[in-house]
């Protein structure tokens, strides 16, 4: 009896466990076969599990690290975690400040092709990469965008903003926008579909969510958003199951087939992507589009595979700049 009642409260659960996250595994391998690592700056790795995700990406051809931070404390943590550090460049600074402000210099003079964020605050990095003097600034905002393997769904799914602009107004969310259609695009989907959320899928003067949504729909109907087939306002299961849209009498070629998740605000896209990973059993890839460079930006409590899934996009992306042959 008790095998059954566990069936019946996980019945996903073998599934799971036996998913090898074949998305994120071709990501890789576009990364490493069409073309050369990808010069890097790693900001700071001065824990085991930043400094092993930069060596492990070294080693699997996705970047050419160039390692930034206290050279002392570096080479302490690599020496405890056996890690051999004798074919990498390290500039030697003397706090986390001084290397963002390095890793942000050497990105202006096409030194490094991307940043790879190391122990270091994520307020910090990003502090030093939109200074308007010293910066990386380009005419957009930057946001974040989470590269979801999700098992249960048939592609991968891009979820942003879940980490940077806390709650964007319209003019940010056409930049936040922009720049996840842009990584769907290095990721290979030529036509990416958008599915702009809200909690209901019709739109109400008293749900501003709603109101930006059907915005966002017009601008990408006249120009001022392109290269994808945009949807909005829809609820979550509208946007993933075309039954439930079918129910609700949505006409639209996104429900089902989804390839991007715009959420309305951090906190609605933090727990998102926190929910697919914690009970969907998914994995992740998380970088930070709006900079001159894709910046590599990984939780501390990343595996791996999501720190090399990672270092491949920023790779697709930077290609897709015209950064990398």
């Amino acid at each position: 009896m008790d095998h059954v009642i566990k069936q019946i409260l996980a019945p996903h659960a073998p599934e799971h466990e036996d998913h090898h996250h074949q998305q994120l595994q071709y990501f890789l391998q576009q990364a490493k076969e069409t073309g050369k690592p990808a010069p890097t700056a790693v900001v700071h790795p001065v824990d085991t599990n930043s400094l092993r995700g930069a060596i492990d990406a070294a080693e699997e051809g996705l970047i050419d690290p160039v390692i930034i931070g206290p050279e002392h404390k570096i080479r302490q943590v690599a020496e405890e975690a056996d890690i051999n550090l004798a074919n990498y460049r390290i500039c030697s600074t003397e706090h986390s400040h001084a290397a963002a402000e390095m890793a942000v210099e050497l990105a202006r003079n096409g030194e490094v092709h991307a940043l790879m964020k190391g122990s270091l605050g994520t307020s910090e990095l990003l502090g030093a990469v939109v200074n308007k003097q010293k910066g990386l600034l380009t005419e957009r905002r930057l946001s974040h965008v989470f590269v979801l393997d999700v098992p249960s769904y048939h592609k991968s799914l891009l979820v942003s903003d879940a980490a940077i602009n806390i709650v964007p107004d319209l003019m940010v969310k056409r930049d936040i926008l922009q720049n996840v259609i842009d990584c769907a695009h290095a990721l290979g989907v030529a036509m990416p579909k958008v599915a702009i959320l809200s909690a209901v899928e019709k739109v109400k003067a008293n749900i501003q969510s709603t109101l930006d949504a059907a915005a966002l729909c017009k601008m990408a109907d006249r120009g001022q958003i392109t290269g994808a087939i945009v949807d909005g306002p829809l609820a979550f299961d509208n946007a993933i199951s075309a039954e439930a849209a079918q129910a609700k009498h949505i006409n639209s070629p996104v429900p089902g087939d989804v390839d991007i998740l715009m959420v309305p605000n951090l906190e609605s896209g933090n727990i998102l992507a926190k929910q697919l990973q914690y009970l969907a059993g998914a994995k992740s890839a998380g970088i930070v589009m709006g900079a001159r460079v894709p910046i590599i930006l990984t939780s501390r409590a990343a595996k791996p595979l999501e720190r090399l899934s990672s270092c491949a996009v920023a790779v697709l992306v930077a290609r897709k700049l015209g950064r990398l042959l």
